[in-house]
Order: structure tokens, then sequence, then C-alpha cells
């Protein structure tokens, strides 16, 4: 098919309902303190060895180059707890997060640590820069956090963990999407328009595309440079791709230098804008050969694939139906761009 490789995610995952908390501090009978506490340890090293094998399989089925999905909320309803209380990753969690990045690392796998409702999206980030520290050195991103651009938080963070990454000498792994939790989580945290967000997502992209700050991506220190970042788009927005594309031709052409980027869509979903990234690979590969070019002709693209039992994987299907609501305007300009390849092929 001409993509790049996949990203393959296990689907284990939990999903808070609307206004549902999450329960910081677990209330304890004096009586039965200890024998609670002992239980909920137990429990929470079974979730957190379910969590670690379902993850620790899914790097292994992977190939060099492909990037492996991970969600922290699959470890467990304690490791739910210490997302939302801010805290260091318990013993457990720590030694199994280290153990499937040293596998990514040792398989040539990239791990995107998936964005989650607002309650723990906090804990989670403080969790992506803390692996981003110890495995993004060299110039290459082991590990990317995600971004979700709906929120009206989302450039001033990704400016913070830019500048995080400048200080201390890291690459900042970005995944940048949309949004997945609009659902559940309070509308008060996303832009009022699909217009802002929008603006927000193709500003944001375009200030990593070119490592430049903006009037939408800025610094909180006006003398600190750019660090180096990688980046994966994860858009169906025909427009937002076409609009990175333009860029990182324009970046060919000048001999700009050029970040690791790549480009992600759900299987089964967008294929007209996948199959546009393709295309354009394949000609600019063609290109390549008849200029007797060196190099990486790109785009890259890959798509994203869900694996587990049905219960596990149910919740991140409600999610996707709930996201893809507008999909009979999507499906409008599918039917559009069929109806051009097909007049292309006949008539030449």
């Amino acid at each position: 098919m001409g993509y790049q490789g996949v990203i393959l995610a296990y689907g284990k995952e939990t999903v808070l309902e609307r206004g549902e908390k999450v329960d910081i501090a677990a209330t304890r009978n004096d009586d039965d303190a200890g024998r609670q506490q002992d239980n909920e340890k137990e429990a929470e090293r079974t979730d957190v060895q379910a969590w670690k094998e379902g993850t620790l399989e899914t790097v292994s089925m992977t190939s060099v180059g492909d990037f492996v999905a991970l969600k922290f909320s699959g470890a467990g309803r304690d490791t739910m707890r210490q997302l939302a209380a801010l805290a260091s990753p318990s013993k457990e969690i720590e030694e199994a997060t280290t153990e499937i990045c040293e596998l990514a690392r040792r398989r040539g796998v990239r791990l995107l640590f998936d964005a989650e409702q607002d309650a723990v999206q906090g804990g989670i980030d403080a969790w992506t820069l803390l692996f981003q520290r110890r495995y993004n050195k060299g110039g290459k991103a082991v590990v990317y956090g995600t971004y979700q651009a709906y929120l009206q938080s989302a450039p001033e963070t990704v400016a913070r963990h830019l500048a995080v990454a400048e200080k201390e000498g890291f690459v900042l792994g970005v995944k940048l999407v949309r949004g997945a939790y609009m659902g559940s989580d309070s509308r008060e945290l996303f832009w009022d328009t699909k217009e802002q967000t929008d603006r927000a997502y193709d500003g944001i992209a375009e200030a990593l595309i070119r490592r430049t700050w903006s009037r939408v991506l800025r610094p909180n220190d006006s003398g600190i440079a750019f660090p180096d970042v990688a980046l994966v788009l994860a858009s169906h927005n025909q427009e937002s791709v076409r609009k990175a594309m333009a860029l990182r031709a324009e970046q060919i052409r000048t001999g700009e230098r050029k970040i690791d980027m790549s480009y992600g869509q759900l299987m089964g979903m967008a294929d007209e804008v996948s199959c546009d990234l393709v295309m354009t690979c394949k000609k600019n590969r063609s290109l390549l050969r008849f200029q007797d070019g060196v190099g990486d002709a790109g785009p890259k693209t890959y798509k994203y694939l869900v694996w587990g039992s049905v219960g596990e994987c149910l919740k991140y299907l409600v999610r996707r139906a709930e996201e893809n609501r507008d999909a009979v305007m999507r499906a409008k300009g599918s039917r559009l761009a069929l109806k051009a390849e097909l007049a292309r092929r006949i008539l030449g």
C-alpha cells in the first residue's frame, strides 16, 4: 500500500464518565486499613503486570521504525490516582514503563504516550517528560508526548515543554492531535469554535515544522532557543495535512533544515488523506531517482491500529464513534476524491 508502517496500540484503557472524579485518597476503615492497603497493593501489581505484558507484546509485534501508542490508564485505577494527584510513578509503574522503553529502544520502535482525560493529563505530561529526559538523547526521540489542540491550554503547554527540552538538552517528541475527549471532559476547557481549534492546530504544527516561535507558540522566555523536535502529525483534516506538506516542500526547495516528521491516520478512516500522502511520497521517490538524489523523500505515513479483546477495545471504539460524528461530511469529501481519481484513471 505504500505506508511507512503502523502505529499499534494495546486497547486496554480506563475512561471516566463526564463529571466522574478520580478517588485520589481511597477511604478506609481504620480497623481494616492494613488489610485494605495490602489488597490494593496486590491489585495494583496485577493491573500493572497485565498492562505491561500487553504493551510489551505490542512492541514485539512491531518492526523497526514503527510506533507503539501507550495509555497509562490501562494500568488500572491506582495508576489513575497517581496521575490525578500529580504524584511520581510508583515503583511498579516506573519499572514497567522502563522495561517497555528499553524494549522499544532495542527494537528501533518509538513510543507515543497518549493524551487522556483532563483529570489525569497533568500527571501524564509529567511522566512523559520524565521518560523523554532519559530516552530522547543523541538527537533522536524514542518517547513522544501527545498534545490536544482543541484545549485552550495546548499552545502554552507545548511552549513550556519545548523550553524544558531546550534547557535540559533532549529532543521533544510531539504527537499533535485535535482531541478525543469532548464527550467526557468539561466544555470550558476547549476552544469555542472549530475554527479556533484549526488555527491552534495549524499554528502549532507550523511552528514545530519550522522550528521557530510564533504568535501561536510563544516562549515564556523571549531569549530561549528552539530545541530539536520530532513530530507525528496525527490528523484526518485534509487542509491541515496539505498545509504541512506545503511547508515541507518549501523546506526542500530552500534547503532549510527539516525535523523528523511523520503523518498518522486511524485505520479505516480518512483513507483519502492517507492515500494522498502515499502518492506524494511515491512521486517524490521517483523524482529523487530521476535526479540521482539521496535522502528521505517523504512524507512518511502510518496507520493507527488497536488490538485486544472486545472488552479491552470497547471504550476506544465508543470514543472513536463520538469523535467521528462528522463522518458524513468527511464521507462527502471521500466520494469527491474517489470521483476525481476515477476520472484521472479513465481520462488520463
